[in-house]
């Protein structure tokens, strides 16, 4: 018997049964690519949209913005 633990099993949701359901038909390439387009820009809407509300919760305006930001380093030395 192995020493690994399984995980447990999740219940696929409606979009997943769905989205299996799409793609069990035969479909090109093409096909393939213009849908998962569709699924990135589907998201990056969704994180366009939760990044306007921070803004506005925050009272941001690109020139406080910038004004916060200018002196902030990224990089860490190494």
């Amino acid at each position: 018997m192995s020493d690994t633990a399984q995980p447990a099993a999740t219940k696929l949701n409606q979009v997943q049964l769905h989205l299996m359901e799409l793609f069990s038909h035969p479909m090109s390439e093409q096909e393939l690519l213009d849908i998962k387009a569709l699924l990135v820009q589907y998201y990056a809407q969704k994180a366009d949209a939760e990044l306007d509300k921070a803004w506005e919760k925050k009272g941001f305006t690109p020139k406080s913005f910038r004004e916060k930001t200018e002196n902030l380093h990224l990089r860490t030395k190494k």
